[in-house]
């Protein structure tokens, strides 16, 4: 619960302060698996620290036109990028089909078929929420037939608390949480600058990259403030946002606010919502993002952007990390490089 309280925090203060509407920030997966360690070892007050920091770091950063560095980053490592994100959406909705039921996998396919043929017949409202309120109707009137969000786990408590965290305030836990806060920092802009140009395309518009990394920089020191975690932005929910109809910051707005109200409203409401309808909109999502283009361009390409772009998704469905996978096809795509040019000397 207090994830989804700081992804919401974090998303409305990027709607206001941001360079790219209609684009979803919050807590990431690929941010908690930097955190975990750190929660492990020290507890959450130090977590909350780095989350802090990280906030600085970026902040300063966007001063520092940090932005610019994205040029430099290779068309098929990010294409590897999406693509790699694409499949680790996918997978992970696959990984939770065994927990469903008869009825389960009957909505999940329901679900993905509603998001495509909806449109065509209702353009208002988007498919997305009109398969959740009616799966969750469902829900409500055969009890008991549905794996729900409640069944997830206990999201009943949460304590939201504004300040400083409670750890020493020395040099000893700067350099405790300084490790975690320069990964952060890094993964955070990383996956942000990289899902802005993809927002930019599907919504043909154009956005301030400087702008959002100061944004985002602020809205993880507000968010530490509040005890949640780093966040950054997510090409998943920011592609769902977009095929819904999201193009302005009134979309990210009423997200982040509706959020809000299930946590501390709605939170029964939000128990009983069938993970099958979430799972089927997921894949579709899934779907949408993958570059189906690149399996074209593959065949244009040279081996060395070719073999970027493979190494890139392999690495990032592998670890689940989505910089490591990055850095990993920037490194191999210049090492190619380099050899190339030494074989032909």
């Amino acid at each position: 619960m207090s994830a989804l309280f700081a992804s919401a925090i974090t998303l409305l203060v990027i709607t206001l302060t941001g360079g790219r509407p209609a684009m979803v920030s919050a807590a990431a997966g690929s941010m908690a698996l930097v955190i975990a360690g750190l929660v492990q070892s020290h507890g959450l007050n130090y977590m909350i620290a780095a989350t802090i920091l990280t906030g600085i770091f970026q902040f300063i950063l966007g001063y520092l036109n940090i932005h610019k560095v994205m040029k430099y980053i290779p068309k098929s490592v990010m294409i590897g990028f999406v693509n790699g994100l694409a499949i680790s959406i996918f997978l992970a909705q696959v990984q939770q089909l065994p927990e469903q039921n008869v009825i389960g996998y009957v909505m999940v396919i329901v679900s993905i078929l509603a998001i495509y043929l909806l449109p065509k017949v209702i353009k208002v409202v988007p498919p997305a929420l009109i398969i959740i309120t009616v799966m969750t109707i469902l829900s409500f009137v055969f009890k008991g037939s549905f794996f729900t969000v409640g069944d997830l786990g206990d999201m009943s408590s949460l304590d939201v608390s504004f300040g400083l965290p409670l750890v020493p305030m020395s040099l000893e836990t700067l350099w405790i949480i300084l490790p975690t806060a320069i990964s952060l920092t890094f993964i955070g802009l990383m996956e942000t600058l990289l899902t802005v140009p993809i927002v930019d395309e599907m919504t043909n518009s154009t956005s301030d990259s400087k702008r959002e990394v100061k944004a985002q920089g602020l809205a993880n020191f507000i968010t530490g403030l509040f005890g949640g975690q780093a966040g950054c932005a997510m090409i998943g929910q920011a592609v769902i946002n977009v095929k819904s109809g999201g193009r302005t910051r009134l979309s990210t707005f009423v997200s982040g606010t509706t959020l809000l109200l299930f946590i501390f409203v709605l939170n029964s409401l939000m128990m009983v919502i069938p993970t099958a309808a979430l799972i089927g909109i997921m894949i579709t999502v899934a779907g949408d993002t993958f570059d189906w283009k690149s399996l074209q361009l593959v065949k244009s390409w040279e081996m060395i952007e070719s073999t970027a772009m493979v190494v890139t998704v392999v690495v990032i469905v592998y670890t689940g990390n989505l910089a490591i996978g990055i850095l990993c096809g920037v490194v191999l795509n210049g090492l190619l490089i380099l050899l190339t040019k030494l074989n032909k000397k």
